[in-house]
């Protein structure tokens, strides 16, 4: 009996909170997104560069989302390519990585945050 009153009154998580969860994205104050075990903002420098020097970390997703297209494409340029951004340490797989959180982050704000 104290089993099923105990579990009515446990708060299930949100869709939200699933999402985050199943996608591996946490927020921390300090240090911002963390995407897959991997502190975004460490990637700031590709960020500007890839941003035409729009955005220089990863914690405005509105700005983050309109910009999306553009960094894309400048990625998949270099990638296409074969020709890296020595100075920032660009090569296929880091580049493919930072694609891949830019799309989980875009898929968070355009699900969650987005009409808000």
């Amino acid at each position: 009996m104290f089993n099923t009153l105990a579990d009515f009154f446990k708060k299930k998580p949100s869709a939200e909170q699933i999402f985050l969860q199943e996608n591996n994205i946490q927020f921390d104050s300090e240090q911002g997104y963390i995407v897959d075990g991997i502190e975004v903002n460490q990637w700031s420098e590709r960020l500007m560069y890839f941003s035409n020097r729009k955005l220089s970390t990863f914690n405005d997703l509105k700005a983050l989302y309109f910009s999306a297209m553009i960094i894309n494409e400048k990625i998949d340029l270099e990638i296409a390519n074969q020709r890296f951004v020595r100075h920032l340490g660009n090569n296929q797989e880091n580049l493919l990585q930072m694609k891949h959180a830019i799309k989980k982050l875009n898929d968070y704000y355009r699900h969650f945050l987005r009409d808000k």
